[in-house]
């Protein structure tokens, strides 16, 4: 059987459904492939869905089998093997949940981060103490100092991302409940917003306040995430999150569903530079 993964790389996402265009294009039903392979057809479904790392001897059969050329195979198996290496993040597996490291995963291969946030500032954008009184509130069910470290640590090293070549950009939609919410006092928030005003200025980062005055709007089910890919084998996704998991959704209707919604949020928003203005009477205030 092929090796089981917590979560998959975005490289072997990528894979897996290039595997399967590969399968369509020669006229082989999953059923033919497996039997190419002796192995149950749920297996080739597991690598095309990106449920299991890739095994290079399965693709160089299969590769072969689709009318691959030997070229074209070689590449392929190139970047399976680089697909197979652990991403950064998996050093954090200790304490980062198998469905949180596709988010990782999906979000340092987007050239597109869109986020509704109702509770907390986004983790690419807080602060370390911000964190860390985010995370002794048990928001992630894990309250032990040695656990909330490590989340920590993993949280500023995400946050990297926002600064780095070819960084993708970032656009954020939070409700005021966000900056009304005390987390760690007023330092904290001082701090925090701070740090927001200077995330605003980046020409990748893009804030939105919904104040409370703008009424309610169709994002008030729950926090979500959109991401977008510059590879066209990745469909846009949504990342949402609940108590104890998240589910990923790249069906064209739910992601459609959650873009338009995302939009709408961005139209009834404040602006961004209405939004900077905000942050700074917030300030203020505190």
């Amino acid at each position: 059987m092929s090796e089981p993964r917590s979560a998959p790389t975005v490289g072997q996402v990528v894979l897996g459904r290039r595997l399967l265009d590969l399968r369509e294009r020669a006229g082989l039903r999953r059923e033919e492939a497996a039997r190419i392979l002796r192995v149950a057809p749920a297996t080739v479904r597991r690598m095309e869905m990106a449920e299991v790392a890739l095994k290079i001897p399965y693709l160089q059969l299969l590769l072969k089998s689709y009318g691959v050329s030997d070229c074209e195979a070689d590449a392929f198996v190139q970047l399976a093997e680089e697909a197979n290496l652990p991403g950064w993040w998996q050093r954090f597996h200790d304490v980062l949940p198998g469905w949180f490291s596709m988010h990782v995963s999906l979000e340092g291969a987007a050239s597109l981060i869109r986020q509704y946030e109702p509770h907390f500032v986004p983790g690419l954008l807080q602060t370390r103490e911000y964190a860390i009184g985010v995370l002794k509130s048990g928001a992630i069910g894990q309250t032990r100092p040695e656990d909330i470290e490590r989340h920590v640590a993993l949280r500023m090293e995400r946050q990297g991302l926002l600064t780095r070549e070819g960084a993708p950009r970032l656009w954020v939609v939070m409700d005021e409940t966000v900056l009304r919410r005390p987390v760690g006092g007023p330092d904290v928030m001082r701090a925090q917003i701070d740090k927001l005003l200077d995330a605003a200025d980046l020409p990748n980062v893009t804030i939105q306040v919904a104040p409370f005055s703008s009424g309610p709007h169709p994002g008030t089910y729950g926090p979500f995430v959109l991401f977008r890919f510059a590879m066209p084998e990745l469909p846009d996704m949504v990342y949402s999150e609940y108590l104890t998991g998240a589910i990923y959704l790249d069906s064209r209707t739910e992601v459609a569903t959650h873009l338009e919604v995302m939009d709408r949020m961005a139209a009834q928003s404040a602006t961004a530079h209405r939004t900077k203005e905000i942050l700074q009477d917030l300030r203020k205030e505190l």
